[in-house]
């Protein structure tokens, strides 16, 4: 996921907030519309970079079995952090 959507979102909210003074479309207003643009963008930003930011856990679990019929079971777990974003 990136950043275009939400910061889009906070754009065309910006918009409808500061460029219309006080104008309603049927019963909404186009400022109040505007400002919830805004702070759900801004909201959805933040989970972005926060799910960005998490790091990653693999659990990788492998059961084998002998000519007897045992079976013996490894689990491995690695955890990594995310690349750092492109430039």
């Amino acid at each position: 996921m990136g950043f275009g959507g939400p910061i889009g979102l906070i754009v065309v909210g910006l918009i409808l907030a500061l460029a219309f003074n006080q104008q309603q479309v049927g019963p909404l207003e186009v400022t109040t519309l505007g400002w919830i643009l805004v702070v759900a963008g801004a909201l959805w930003l933040v989970l972005t970079v926060v799910q960005q930011n998490t790091r990653r856990r693999h659990v990788t679990t492998a059961t084998t079995t002998d000519a007897q019929g045992r079976q013996a079971t490894t689990q491995r777990s690695t955890e990594s952090d995310p690349p750092p974003p492109a430039v």
